[in-house]
C-alpha cells in the first residue's frame, strides 16, 4: 500500500513559527527578572536531561536519577517558589513545581536531545527552542496499524519459514513508522530524492513494508524448494530497491542502496550517490546504522569526516541508529551515567543526537520533524538514536540465552510495542479493550493475507554481463585541440603562474602547434582527453589524494597564483565553455571512504567519467571492501552498473614495498564474466585513447588502470606525437614496429614501463638482441585473444616465447595470463616467464639493489 493511501497522522512542523523560550527568558527585557537559580536549573535540563531520560525499553542501561541531578532542591529551589520577581510564565508555568513537570516531560521523557557535541551555541539554542515548542505526543490508530504491519511480517515469515535468516526487526518495530515520518518530512523540506543505506537488522521488513518489494519475491529467497533459485544473485537482506511516493508535500523517490555484509561500507556509497544526484535534483541522504557497527567500524569516522569537506558534502545526512545495545553477542549498552554512547563518534562533526525509546513510537514524528528541520536549517548531520532491543538473537539461527541469559528472558516477557500502543489508545479513550483486541487481530490478518499473495514471474535480480560495445566517436580535429590549448593557457589578469606551470603552458602550446620537437606527455594527453569529453557533453570528476596536482606532478589540473593579488586558482579545463561539469577534488587522507563515495557517484552519474586515483597503487588495499564487494561484483549481484575508473600508480623503482605495487595480480583474480577492464598503458597516446574509450563506451564497466609513476611519466620514449592522439584508438596489443617479422625468432611480451627499458637494452646490444620482437599487452582483461593471435601470426619463425614482468613471480600478471598465452602459443612452443624471485614483501627499498635486479631481469628476458 502506498504511503499516500494510508490514513497517516501528519503533524505540522511544530514550533517553527513560535517564539522560542530562549527569547523569553534570555533576550527579552522581562527575562532578566528570572531568578539566577532558575536559569541554571533550566540550563541543566537542556544540557543533562538526556542522561535522565526514560530511553531503554528494558531498563538495563545505566542512567542518572533526575530526582538527584535535576531536582529543584539541587539548585536551592522549592516547588512553591516563583520563577523570579515579576517574571513571565515559562513553558506555561509560573512556579517551580509546574515548570519542573514541564521540563521533565520535555527533556527527560521518551524523546531526549543530546546537544553536548554542538560547539555552536546558536544551533543548541535553535534545537532547544523547537524541542520546547513541540506539542504533547499522542498515539494514533494509523501509527498502531503501521506497527501491526511491521510485527505481522516477522510473524508471517517465522510461521512460513522458521529456519529463515531474516534479521528480525522485533524489539525495534518503531523503525518502520520512523522511516515513514522521515520520508514525509523530507518531502516537506523540498527533497525530491532520498538515498538510503541500511544494514541487515529489519532490512527485509523495510523492503516489503516501506519500499513495496513484492512479498512473494522475498519469500522465494527463504524457500529451500524455490522453483528457480538461480534467479537469486545475492541474499535478500543485501538487496536494494526504489520506490516513488506521493506525499502530501509532493513527490519523493526513495532509493535503498544494495550493500554487502560489510555493514557500514554503504555509508560513503550513499553519500556519493546523493552528491551525484544533487546535480539534477534536491537530494538528501538517510543512513541507518547498527549501534555496534556505528561505534566500531573505521569507515564511519572516515565518511563523517569526508561529509564535511567541499567536493563531498551533501548538505547534511540524517543518521538513524537501530540500537539494540548488542553487537552480535557482545553487550554494547549505553551508559548515561558516564555519558558514553554508541553515537559518540558523531561528536567529531558536532552532530546533535535525538534519542528515542523504541517502545514510545508516538515520539517518532517529533524526532523526524526536528531532524529534517535541523538539516534544512543548518545543512548539517543529525542522529536519531532509536533505542530498542532484540527479541530474538543476532539472527534466527542464534541461541541468545547462551551469552545473555538475563537479558533475553526480559525481552521475551515484555509486551510487544503493538500491545503497548493498543493499551495506550484504550487508556486515552479511543475504544474499549475488546474492540482494540479485535482491531489488532483484523489488521494482523489483513496484513498476513497481503503477504501471502503470489507474485508474477520475474527475471533474475542482477543483470548479466553484456558483450562490450564501444561507441564510435570521432576524435577531435587539430584545430579543435589548438583552440582548447589556447583557452586553457590564457591566464586571467593578475595571475602569476609558477615557473614550472609557465613552462608547462608553453610546452602545451608547442605540442598543439605541431612543433616536431615537442611530443605529448602523459599530462598533456590526460588533460586533452578530459577536454574532448567535456566538449562532447561528458562530465568529468577526478578525486583522490593530491589529484589536483598529481602525486608525481603529472596532472596540473589546478594552477595556483604565485602573486599576492589576483585570483588564487586557475582551472584550465573550466575555461572551455563546455556545458558538462568538471570537478577535481583533493580528498582527505582516506582511501576507504573516498573510493566508496566515488563508486556511489559513478552509479548515479553513469554517463560521466568518474575517476578515483590512489596516491600510490599500493594504498588501494585500504579500500579492499569496495574493490571486492562493490566494484568487481556489484553488477552481477545487484544489477548495479558502474563505470568507475580507478587509477593506481604502479611500477618497481626501488622505493620499497609500499610505493611500488598496485596488486595487479589481486585485481586479475577478481576478473570474471566480463566484470572489469584492466589495463596497463605504455604511452601517452594509449592513455588518451583509453580514457576516451572508458567515457564513451556504450557498455559501462569499471576500469582499473596500472598508471605510471615518476619513471614512466618522465620517460621520453613513452611520449607520443600529436598525430597519435588525433588518430587511431586504444589498442589492447601493441606490436613491434622496429623488427622484420621474418627475422624474429624470439618474442618478448610484457606490459607497462618495462617495455621501454627492454627496448633501450635491445638497442644498446643490437647483435646480442638480434631477432627479438617486443610486443606490449596493454589490456590484461578482458584478455585480447584475437588481437594477440593476429600479432603472433605475423612471426612465422618463432622459436622462443617469453613473458616478462618486473614484479615478483608470485605477483604481477603471469599466473593470470599464462593459460590464455598457452592457448595462443604456436605448435610446440611454451611461454617462459621472466620475473623477480618470489618474495613476501615485493619490491626492494634500495635503489642500488633495484637497478641490479632490473638489469638482470632485462638480460634474462632478452636472452635467446
Amino acid at each position: 500500500m502506498d504511503m499516500a493511501d494510508r490514513p497517516a497522522e501528519r503533524l505540522p512542523a511544530p514550533g517553527l513559527d513560535r517564539a522560542p523560550i530562549h527569547a523569553v527568558h534570555t533576550h527579552a527585557s522581562p527575562a532578566a527578572r528570572l531568578h539566577p537559580a532558575v536559569e541554571r536549573w533550566i540550563a541543566a535540563h537542556r544540557a543533562e536531561g538526556h542522561r535522565c531520560a526514560t530511553l531503554d525499553p528494558l531498563g538495563v542501561a545505566d542512567s542518572v536519577d533526575a530526582r538527584e541531578l535535576l531536582a529543584p532542591s539541587a539548585f536551592g529551589l522549592a516547588g512553591s517558589d516563583e520563577l523570579g520577581p515579576g517574571a513571565p510564565a515559562v513553558l506555561g508555568a509560573s512556579d517551580v513545581a509546574a515548570l519542573d513537570h514541564r521540563l521533565k516531560r520535555i527533556y527527560c521523557g521518551a524523546l531526549a536531545l543530546d546537544s553536548s557535541a554542538l560547539r555552536d551555541p546558536t544551533r543548541r539554542a535553535w534545537l532547544h527552542a523547537r524541542l520546547e515548542a513541540l506539542p504533547p505526543a499522542r498515539s494514533s490508530t494509523a501509527l498502531l496499524d503501521r506497527l501491526i504491519q511491521a510485527e505481522a511480517w516477522e510473524q508471517f515469515v517465522a510461521g512460513r519459514f522458521p529456519a529463515a535468516k531474516r534479521f528480525s526487526l522485533e524489539g525495534c518495530e518503531a523503525l518502520l513508522p520512523l522511516l515513514d515520518a522521515l520520508v514525509e518530512q523530507a518531502a516537506l523540506q523540498g527533497v525530491g530524492e532520498l538515498f538510503m543505506g541500511m544494514p541487515h537488522r529489519g532490512r527485509v521488513n523495510v523492503l516489503v513494508n516501506l519500499l513495496g518489494m513484492v512479498p512473494a519475491r522475498v519469500l522465494d529467497h527463504f524457500d529451500p524448494d524455490a522453483p528457480r533459485p538461480e534467479r537469486h544473485r545475492d541474499l535478500v537482506y543485501h538487496l536494494g530497491a526504489q520506490r516513488s511516493f506521493a506525499t502530501a508535500h509532493g513527490p519523493l523517490k526513495l532509493t535503498l542502496a544494495p550493500n554487502p555484509s560489510h555493514l557500514q561500507s554503504v555509508f560513503p556509497v550513499v553519500l556519493g550517490m546523493t552528491y551525484a544526484a544533487q546535480q539534477r535534483s534536491r537530494a538528501a541522504a538517510l543512513v541507518v546504522h547498527g549501534d555496534a557497527a556505528f561505534a566500531g567500524q573505521g569507515v564511519v569516522m572516515e565518511a563523517l569526516m569526508l561529509s564535511q569537506r567541499g567536493g563531498y558534502a551533501v548538505g547534511g545526512c540524517v543518521h538513524v541508529i537501530v540500537n539494540n545495545q548488542l553487537g552480535f553477542t557482545a553487550p554494547n549498552p549505553m551508559d548515561a551515567a558516564a555519558a558514553r554512547y554508541c553515537t559518540d563518534i558523531a561528536r567529531c562533526i558536532d552532530a546533535p543526537v535525538l534519542r528515542v525509546n523504541a517502545d514510545a513510537p508516538e515520539r517518532l514524528a517529533h524526532a523526524a520533524t526536528l531532524a529534517l528541520a535541523y538539516r534544512a536549517r543548518f545543512g548539517a548531520d543529525v542522529v536519531i538514536d532509536l533505542i530498542g532491543y532484540r527479541r530474538n538473537g543476532h539472527s534466527e539461527h542464534d541461541e541468545p540465552s547462551l551469552t545473555s541469559p538475563r537479558l533475553y528472558p526480559m525481552a521475551a516477557q515484555r509486551a510487544s510495542v503493538v500491545e503497548s500502543q493498543g493499551a495506550a489508545l484504550v487508556a486515552e479513550g479511543h475504544c474499549g479493550l475488546a474492540d482494540m483486541a479485535r482491531h489488532i487481530e483484523r489488521q494482523r490478518a489483513a496484513a498476513q493475507r497481503a503477504f501471502a499473495i503470489a507474485a508474477p514471474d520475474a527475471g533474475a535480480e542482477g543483470a548479466g554481463a553484456a558483450r562490450e560495445r564501444v561507441a564510435e566517436s570521432a576524435g577531435p580535429t587539430r584545430a579543435a585541440l589548438q583552440a582548447w590549448v589556447s583557452a586553457m593557457t590564457r591566464l586571467p589578469r593578475g595571475f602569476a603562474p609558477h615557473q614550472r606551470i609557465a613552462e608547462l603552458a608553453a610546452q602545451w602550446q608547442r605540442v598543439a602547434a605541431g612543433d616536431a620537437s615537442a611530443r605529448a606527455d602523459w599530462c598533456f594527453a590526460e588533460n586533452m582527453a578530459y577536454a574532448s569529453l567535456l566538449e562532447a557533453g561528458v562530465g568529468v570528476r577526478v578525486s583522490g589524494m593530491d589529484v589536483e596536482r598529481g602525486t608525481f606532478m603529472h596532472r596540473h589540473a589546478v594552477w595556483h597564483n604565485q602573486a599576492l593579488a589576483g585570483p588564487d586558482e586557475f582551472l584550465p579545463l573550466r575555461q572551455l565553455g563546455a556545458l558538462a561539469p568538471f570537478e577535481v577534488v583533493n580528498s582527505p587522507l582516506s582511501e576507504e571512504a573516498v573510493l566508496g563515495f566515488e563508486y556511489g557517484h559513478s552509479v548515479q552519474r553513469p554517463a560521466d567519467l568518474t575517476v578515483w586515483e590512489a596516491q600510490y597503487g599500493d594504498f588501494v588495499n585500504g579500500a579492499q571492501v569496495y574493490v571486492d564487494q562493490y566494484i568487481a561484483s556489484g553488477e552481477e549481484k545487484w544489477g548495479q552498473r558502474s563505470a568507475l575508473t580507478v587509477l593506481l600508480p604502479h611500477g618497481y623503482e626501488g622505493v620499497g614495498p609500499e610505493h611500488s605495487n598496485a596488486f595487479l595480480s589481486r585485481f586479475l583474480q577478481l576478473c570474471g564474466a566480463g566484470n572489469l577492464r584492466v589495463a596497463c598503458p605504455s604511452t601517452a597516446a594509449q592513455w588518451y585513447h583509453l580514457l576516451r574509450r572508458q567515457a564513451l563506451g556504450a557498455e559501462r564497466k569499471p576500469l582499473i588502470v596500472m598508471t605510471p609513476k615518476a619513471a614512466l611519466h618522465q620517460d621520453a620514449a613513452s611520449h607520443s606525437p600529436l598525430d597519435a592522439l588525433l588518430q587511431g584508438r586504444f589498442e589492447p596489443v601493441l606490436d613491434d614496429d622496429r623488427t622484420l617479422p621474418d627475422e624474429v625468432r624470439h618474442l618478448v611480451l610484457c606490459s607497462g614501463k618495462l617495455h621501454h627499458e627492454l627496448a633501450r637494452a635491445r638497442a644498446a646490444q643490437p647483435e646480442a638482441a638480434a631477432g627479438v620482437a617486443l610486443v606490449r599487452l596493454e589490456q590484461l582483461y578482458p584478455f585480447p585473444q584475437a588481437e594477440l593471435a593476429a600479432v603472433l601470426a605475423r612471426y612465422p619463425r618463432l622459436a622462443r616465447l617469453t613473458w616478462a614482468q618486473e614484479e615478483t613471480l608470485n605477483q604481477g600478471a603471469w599466473h593470470f595470463v599464462r593459460d590464455d598465452l598457452a592457448a595462443l602459443a604456436p605448435g610446440g612452443l611454451a611461454w617462459r616467464p621472466v620475473a623477480r624471485a618470489v618474495t613476501a614483501a615485493g619490491a626492494c627499498s634500495s635503489q642500488a639493489v633495484h637497478r641490479r635486479e632490473q638489469a638482470a631481469l632485462i638480460a634474462r628476458a632478452l636472452a635467446g
